[in-house]
C-alpha cells in the first residue's frame, strides 16, 4: 500500500482512467456529521490498485478542478460506502454533483437481508476477510498536519470497495436485486438535494 498526501487538489497529470473495473473508490473526512455545519476536510481515492490518493482541503479552499473533475466524471463510477453522506458533502462544500455513484452500503442491506451490520467494517470482514481499524472514526480531520495513523485510516476506508463491489455484486445477481440497487444509486443525488434542504429525517414518501 502506498499513500500519497496533497494538498489543495489532485495532482496535474494524474489518472484515473485506467482504474480497476472503470471505477474509483471515494471516501471523505470531516469536521462532523452536519453537511451544513462541518466543513470537509479529506478527499480520498483508490483506482483499486492498492494505492491511496489522500486530497486535503484547507480550510476555504474548495477550489479543487482535477477532484471535481474526477467526482462528475460520467464515464468513471464512484464507489463509495454510505454516499449519501459524501455525495451531501461534495455538495454542499465543493458545489458538485457526483455521478455515476455505487454504494457499498445500500447494496449490502438490499444483498445481506440476513443480518443487520452493514457498517463498512462489518461489509469490508464478510466480502474480503479483511479487518478494518476503526480508531481514527473520530479524531481532528482539520488538523494542519495529519497523523500517521490518520493517513491510514483514511487510507483503508477506500482501498477495499472495489474487493467489497464485486462481492455484492455477485450477491445482488443472485438474488435478483440488480436492477433496483442501480436505481436507488442513480436516486442517490436526489436524496442528497432532500437532505440538505432540510429534508434529511422526513420522509417524503409516508403517508404521514
Amino acid at each position: 500500500m502506498t499513500i500519497h498526501l496533497h494538498h489543495g487538489d489532485l495532482p496535474e497529470g494524474l489518472s484515473f482512467e485506467g482504474a480497476r473495473d472503470g471505477a474509483v473508490a471515494v471516501d471523505s473526512e470531516t469536521m462532523g456529521l452536519d453537511p451544513h455545519r462541518d466543513r470537509l476536510c479529506v478527499v480520498q481515492l483508490s483506482a483499486g490498485d492498492g494505492d491511496a490518493h489522500l486530497v486535503q482541503l484547507p480550510r476555504g479552499q474548495y477550489d479543487a478542478p482535477r477532484l471535481k473533475a474526477v467526482l462528475t466524471d460520467q464515464g468513471l463510477t464512484k464507489i463509495f460506502h454510505f454516499a449519501r453522506f459524501d455525495v451531501a458533502a461534495f455538495m454542499r462544500w465543493l458545489g458538485v454533483v457526483t455521478g455515476p455513484v455505487y454504494c457499498t452500503k445500500i447494496a449490502s442491506k438490499l444483498a445481506r437481508t440476513y443480518t443487520d451490520r452493514h457498517g463498512l467494517k462489518d461489509v469490508v470482514r464478510e466480502a474480503t476477510g479483511i479487518e478494518l481499524s476503526k480508531q481514527q472514526q473520530s479524531s481532528d480531520w482539520g488538523a494542519e498536519t495529519l497523523t500517521q495513523a490518520q493517513k491510514e485510516y483514511a487510507a483503508s476506508d477506500v482501498l477495499h470497495l472495489h474487493e467489497t463491489r464485486a462481492r455484492l455484486d455477485e450477491m445482488l445477481a443472485r438474488e435478483g436485486r440488480s436492477e433496483i440497487a442501480e436505481a436507488c444509486f442513480a436516486f442517490l443525488p436526489v436524496r442528497c438535494r432532500l437532505d440538505l434542504m432540510g429534508w434529511d429525517e422526513v420522509d417524503i414518501f409516508a403517508h404521514r
